[in-house]
């Protein structure tokens, strides 16, 4: 069986003197290393392979690291530990995990940190991949807690969320406010809905924390759910209601939510060009076809 930890190994010195010395050609490198220090290996795929995922994802990766470790500029991170990162970045989020789990990415990841980068290497990778592995959802952390007992999905708690689709009208077009995420996604304003407290109150509240503005909820569009992990790694329905809601159009503040990068307004007619999430789409597909229609009909139908 293919030494994986010694593959990468191999990949990470071969992205170093890529990156170090510049205008080379890695194919080469990598044969070179491979033949230097895994002489005979089956498992050159594999290496190729993850290399040319990092060279076709790599602004993507260093965009990551970037929102991730926004006190560390790439370029002032250490050869060695960018590099590394984008290796466990590159698992991390583009790999299938039923080959690659997270916690193997993370865990390689910080091993290699520890053979070739300095003194804090692997606390700094840990930190990078740990949070983006939360940010993530956490995916796969229950694998290996299979002795814990399962609840059945009828008995689990129930979180409600609300989340808003924001318009606003100025000089007789049609504007919605966005948040974007550290994945590259144009999303919805969303937050926790405390049980006491009244939803039209809540989505306020949380529109004004992500993005500086006050918004006023005029209909409901839709509700979607998903199962995740709360902090002591139980199992929880969360429930998230969305709601159109306007607001007077005024420069868009980014609060301090985790995850999220930048908040803006974008033309009605220019949204759904954007890159969503898959379950966010046909929300903001409806509060746009409502809008379209009449907005002020919208208006008139408050919930």
């Amino acid at each position: 069986m293919a030494n994986r930890h010694l593959s990468r190994s191999i990949v990470v010195q071969t992205l170093y003197e890529w990156d170090f010395r510049g205008n080379l050609d890695i194919e080469e490198i990598l044969k070179r290393n491979a033949e230097e220090f895994s002489s005979g290996s089956d498992d050159i795929s594999f290496m190729q392979d993850l290399i040319n995922s990092i060279l076709e994802h790599q602004k993507e990766l260093d965009t990551v690291i970037t929102k991730a470790a926004p006190e560390w500029p790439i370029e002032k991170i250490s050869i060695i530990d960018r590099n590394i990162l984008r290796l466990g970045l590159n698992e991390l989020i583009f790999s299938d995990h039923k080959d690659v789990p997270p916690k193997v990415a993370i865990n390689e990841a910080i091993e290699l940190a520890k053979s070739f980068g300095g003194d804090t290497s692997g606390r700094f990778i840990n930190g990078v991949l740990g949070a983006v592995y939360k940010e993530l959802g956490e995916p796969g952390k229950d694998q290996q807690s299979s002795k814990k007992k399962t609840i059945p999905y009828d008995e689990m708690e129930i979180e409600t969320l609300g989340g808003a689709v924001v318009y606003a009208e100025k000089d007789g077009e049609i504007y919605l406010a966005l948040v974007h995420d550290i994945f590259g996604h144009w999303t919805l304003s969303k937050g926790h809905i405390d049980k006491e407290e009244n939803i039209e109150a809540g989505i306020s509240r949380i529109v004004e924390g992500e993005m500086g503005i006050k918004a006023k909820v005029v209909q409901e569009l839709g509700e979607n759910e998903y199962v995740a992990n709360d902090a002591e790694r139980i199992k929880i329905r969360k429930q998230v209601k969305y709601f159109l809601a306007e607001a007077k159009y005024k420069t868009v503040k980014l609060g301090e939510s985790g995850g999220l990068d930048d908040a803006q307004w974008f033309k009605l007619r220019d949204i759904l060009d954007l890159n969503f999430y898959e379950d966010i789409l046909p929300i903001v597909t409806k509060a746009v076809n409502l809008l379209i229609k009449d907005p002020d009909e919208a208006k008139h139908k408050e919930i």
